[in-house]
């Protein structure tokens, strides 16, 4: 497939917002899953529906990742300081670039790294779900932006890459660009990769 150019637009949205629900990813091994940068959110998400339909509760052991099921059981330690907690997978992010895992403020307070803010972490899958739906139909959400001219331009960009693309603006006032739909999911995890955009499923909302 043609390399996505020309993608870059800064930022993909001014603050981290709860997306309708992503299809999961095949149900994940237990183990070793990876490291990265982990984050946290509290107010002013706290109360809010997240992304599996749940009420956010900041001070219950969540986690918000871009791609494992809805109830995977997360073992996070914070390589900085050796302190774990345990979490269970129930929102989709984080939003920005080059982070892993969103925790909820009560895993963050465990893992000493609400100061900071961000942390590096290692996870390892306690548990997943036995049975995790398994999408035929894949749409990637390839920017959420708060000003439209930013997500017009990146609609443009796919459009010229040949991709089928629709912006439409949701309640919370974010213009979201969507591509596809793709068969088979490799061709929408390759064009997620390269927008550094979210994978969802063919029948999600568009709000």
């Amino acid at each position: 497939m043609t390399t996505l150019t020309g993608l870059a637009i800064g930022s993909w949205g001014c603050a981290r917002v709860s997306p309708p629900p992503i299809a999961p990813a095949p149900v994940p091994e237990a183990g070793f899953l990876e490291e990265g940068i982990a984050s946290w959110y509290g107010v002013p998400f706290h109360g809010r529906t997240t992304a599996s339909g749940e009420i956010y509760d900041m001070e219950a052991a969540t986690a918000a990742h871009r791609t494992l099921p809805f109830g995977t059981i997360l073992r996070v330690q914070n390589l900085d300081n050796a302190r774990t907690t345990t979490v269970r997978v129930n929102d989709r992010g984080p939003f920005a670039k080059g982070r892993n895992l969103d925790l909820s403020r009560r895993a963050a307070r465990e893992l000493e790294m609400m100061g900071p803010g961000t942390a590096r972490v290692h996870l390892t899958i306690i548990s997943a779900p036995p049975q995790a739906s398994q999408e035929s139909c894949w749409v990637v959400q390839a920017g959420a932006f708060s000003n439209r001219d930013n997500a017009e331009l990146l609609r443009r960009n796919l459009e010229r890459e040949g991709h089928v693309v629709r912006l439409t603006t949701g309640p919370d006032g974010l213009h979201r660009v969507r591509a596809g739909p793709f068969r088979p999911r490799s061709e929408a995890e390759e064009i997620t990769s390269e927008t550094g955009g979210m994978l969802l499923g063919c029948g999600v909302s568009d709000s």
